[in-house]
């Protein structure tokens, strides 16, 4: 009964507006069109409950894969249920903001983020990026090797204007993460990425994208918020 209930709760909350942007940022049907905010009551009332956001995930619909990404227990899934949930993520939104954010809070999150960024597939690539980009911005700066996100701000600087579109996106947001979240490589992130420039990212039917991760760190500079680390990374 809990599956058919969370399934009508999200309906009763679609809204047509959101379903649409939703839509434009390359979801597709089955959805309702739901804001993410409009689901923590309902995250509240379930907490953690990692078979049920299995059956959610499994379901195809983009609200309840996200929803269950909320309520999944991140210690319990290993490599190979990441994969799968890897594989049902179809667009950036579900690989980004839902397996990455998930992957982030498990044990496994570094070594998982590691072959998703060297598989070639671009929104493994790009949920790999982005799983660093959550776990720089929450956890501290002992848990990460030095060398190892330095090797990768050389990937980023080498191979950024040549990568997938939506894996752009994910590095620059690597590089702006190191340069204001991991403050023994700030300088280096800072360099690289006045070495990278403008990257332009690509959209189907939209303008094209122009992102400076050098300005928006400097901005961040001039805010006070170098070494910025949030709470907690899922809603």
């Amino acid at each position: 009964m809990e599956f058919a209930m969370v399934m009508q709760e999200l309906e009763a909350l679609g809204k047509e507006r959101i379903k649409k942007t939703y839509l434009s940022n390359g979801a597709h049907e089955p959805l309702f069109g739901v804001a993410t905010g409009a689901m923590k009551p309902i995250a509240k009332k379930i907490k953690i409950n990692q078979p049920l956001a299995e059956e959610l995930y499994a379901t195809g619909n983009y609200d309840a894969m996200y929803f269950a990404g909320i309520i999944a227990d991140p210690k319990a899934m290993n490599e190979s249920d990441y994969d799968r949930w890897m594989d049902g993520a179809y667009f950036y939104m579900l690989s980004d903001y839902v397996v990455a954010v998930t992957l982030s809070e498990s044990d496994i999150a570094q070594d998982v983020a590691d072959k998703w960024i060297a598989s070639g597939n671009e929104l493994r690539m790009s949920g790999g990026w982005c799983c660093y980009c959550w776990l720089l911005g929450n956890r501290q700066d002992h848990e990460f090797s030095e060398t190892r996100i330095s090797n990768m701000l050389d990937i980023v600087k080498s191979s950024i204007h040549e990568s997938p579109e939506r894996t752009k996106s994910a590095m620059n947001n690597f590089l702006y993460t190191v340069g204001v979240s991991y403050l023994p490589l700030h300088d280096e992130a800072v360099q690289t990425a006045k070495e990278v420039g403008i990257v332009e990212v690509k959209r189907d039917k939209k303008k094209s994208s122009f992102l400076n991760a050098y300005e928006s760190i400097q901005k961040e500079v001039d805010r006070g918020r170098i070494g910025f680390k949030r709470k907690y990374v899922r809603c």
